[in-house]
């Protein structure tokens, strides 16, 4: 029993390992997560959907989309923002990895006599010869990435769109980061069911990293049959971190914004958008 506490407790090196695939993959809590996206009242795997309608209005003005204008969604999910974009008249590609998700969109879309490609896959993965005029990567999924990730990413989206294309992203704050403290929490069916439709009990370490402003909720998922164990990572970005990381990438930050809706940014959000342009 000592030997398991002491694994249960142990801090890793910052993205030494990588699960998001099993959390969106598992059949159980990829289950729980579609309804999360679909639940309009909380902001959980996606925004409540006052504000999704209020980007949507925000994106479609500020880069003036029409039936010419080619986006691409990463991380599209069930196609919340895929789906507001193509009623805008915009031709919208939206990739995700979560089987369940993109079923969802498709199934919605032909209900809605929309025309979206949805592609099933992991978007560091994803490849084509298609040219884009905007990527968006919307609720911090871009904060999930280690660095090399999120190198592989942003060098993937400067090939994948136009001279002049956009990229519109947010992410959570250094002011998120030192709001965030370290805590072990223990308890039985663990957020209510989510990690197994079993039994189980469930530990949550979280880990803060100052030096490289990480935090990690690692989860530690104890059935009768089987252990597992899900490493959620977050990256926390200030202005000139996210900056430097555009611009090695051949990215030059245009605008930044307290979120993905355009409002006025300011140092004590907790999030913040950028616009940043392909040079």
């Amino acid at each position: 029993m000592y030997s398991q506490l002491k694994e249960i407790n142990h801090k890793p090196e910052p993205f030494e390992f990588y699960t998001a695939d099993s959390l969106w993959t598992d059949p159980h809590t990829s289950e729980q997560m579609l309804s999360y996206h679909l639940n309009e009242n909380v902001d959980m795997a996606s925004r409540r959907k006052v504000f999704i309608e209020k980007s949507i209005e925000w994106i479609a003005s500020h880069f003036a989309i029409d039936e010419q204008t080619k986006i691409c969604d990463f991380g599209c999910g069930p196609g919340l923002y895929a789906s507001g974009l193509a009623r805008k008249g915009a031709q919208v590609t939206g990739v995700d990895f979560s089987a369940r998700s993109i079923a969802y969109a498709q199934k919605y879309a032909q209900q809605e006599g929309l025309k979206i490609n949805y592609i099933l896959q992991n978007y560091l993965e994803y490849d084509t010869e298609e040219r884009y005029d905007l990527i968006t990567m919307i609720f911090c999924d871009f904060c999930a990435l280690s660095p090399s990730q999120r190198k592989v990413l942003l060098e993937k989206f400067h090939r994948l769109l136009k001279d002049g294309g956009a990229v519109l992203l947010d992410v959570f704050s250094l002011e998120a980061f030192n709001n965030r403290s370290e805590v072990s929490l223990y308890e039985h069916r663990q957020l209510n069911g989510f990690w197994s439709a079993n039994d189980y009990y469930g530990f949550m370490n979280t880990f803060k990293y100052d030096q490289e402003k990480v935090i990690l909720d690692k989860y530690t998922i104890i059935e009768e049959e089987k252990t597992k164990v899900v490493y959620n990572w977050l990256q926390y970005f200030s202005e000139g971190m996210l900056k430097n990381e555009l611009q090695n990438s051949g990215f030059v930050i245009q605008e930044t914004y307290a979120d993905v809706a355009g409002s006025e940014y300011s140092e004590n959000n907790e999030e913040f958008a950028i616009v940043a342009v392909k040079k």
